[in-house]
């Protein structure tokens, strides 16, 4: 099983490694892992990328943060219902709608009817489509400020509408109610229960040798995006190895104090299609029966240097990384490989 699984994450890493620098594949069915690498991870294109090179992950942070939020609602330090206004500072105008208030579940599910990006910024991408680190104002004075003269594109609740700005404000409230700020919090109610030792903000000195330099879509070096008070929707950067631990919490549970929070994460549900939902910071879908119905639960990630994919299903016991330093997307083979795992699960009599 070791060997066969090994030889379709190192197809999956050769694959990617010829439309990108370089790539990090992790497989892993029920108890056997293999992680394989392909490519060049430095910007001298001297080194090859391993379980512990560290990437920037995008938007697999939320992940993350949703998981922080269903760990302090576990523990009754907030609600899923509370109010996004009640963990700002007093006096910060939250926008509303049809009478309803924005949530924190609401904010974990891409419901709360805030647009894509933070007040402002969809015109500066506009103007400075090159800008090399889009993210580095956002700060939470900045955030709130905006957040004050922001309009709801529907009621908080009714429709699904995919937000960074909903999840970096959904850190940021957690880590205000938490007395910390972002990096700690995760780093105490999520990596350090699961021995997580490389997925931070900020990568110190002791890791800048083992981190992969960007690259973008033609190839060119990349600067890192640092994402100020919106890290909650897209500033982690974290290694195969890491990534591997935090999905086998979904697998099997985690330790006590996290498979309640995992529990509760995966108990809420927000229908986008009758194939298709949301859970507190997955996205979810069944596929077609032809395609064997098997269940996917997934997020992806993309910054100006880096894509990156987690997807399992925690019916059979699969699951898929990859971690690519280059910003062209690594969705399909990804895909490509959880299918292919999935088939051969369900092929291989028990």
């Amino acid at each position: 099983m070791a060997s066969e699984l090994g030889t379709l994450a190192q197809q999956t890493a050769d694959r990617l490694a010829e439309q990108h620098v370089g790539v990090v594949v992790a497989a892993v069915a029920e108890d056997v892992v293999e992680i394989r690498g392909a490519g060049r991870t430095g910007a001298d294109h001297s080194r090859a990328p391993g379980p512990g090179t560290l990437f920037e992950i995008g938007s697999v942070t939320k992940p993350f943060t949703a998981l922080a939020l269903a760990r302090l609602a576990s523990a009754g330090t907030v609600g899923l219902d509370e109010p996004l206004g009640d963990l700002l500072p007093d006096g910060t105008a939250v926008p509303s709608r049809d009478g309803r208030q924005i949530s924190l579940q609401h904010l974990a599910t891409h419901t709360s009817g805030l647009p894509r990006l933070p007040r402002g910024m969809l015109l500066q991408a506009l103007l400075r489509p090159s800008k090399p680190d889009p993210y580095a104002d956002c700060t939470a004075e900045a955030l709130l400020s905006g957040l004050a003269r922001t309009r709801l594109g529907a009621a908080p609740g009714k429709r699904f509408r995919y937000s960074n700005l909903g999840a970096g404000l959904l850190g940021l409230a957690l880590a205000r109610r938490a007395g910390t700020e972002y990096e700690t919090l995760i780093t105490r109610e999520i990596c350090a229960p699961l021995g997580m030792t490389d997925t931070v903000v900020t990568v110190d000195d002791t890791r800048s040798g083992r981190s992969a330099q960007g690259h973008g879509r033609r190839g060119r070096p990349a600067a890192p995006w640092h994402l100020a008070d919106l890290a909650g929707a897209g500033g982690l950067w974290s290694t195969a190895t890491d990534l591997v631990a935090f999905v086998r919490a979904q697998l099997d549970g985690g330790p006590p104090g996290l498979a309640e929070a995992i529990r509760l994460s995966r108990a809420v549900e927000h229908r986008t299609s009758p194939f298709a939902w949301v859970h507190l910071g997955w996205m979810a879908h069944r596929l077609h029966p032809r395609q064997g119905a098997h269940l996917q639960i997934w997020h992806n990630g993309g910054t100006g240097g880096f894509a990156s994919f987690v997807g399992f299903d925690p019916e059979k016991r699969l699951a898929v990384i990859v971690l690519g330093n280059t910003q062209r997307p690594v969705d399909g083979p990804a895909f490509d490989l959880l299918r292919t795992l999935q088939a051969e699960r369900t092929a291989r009599p028990d």
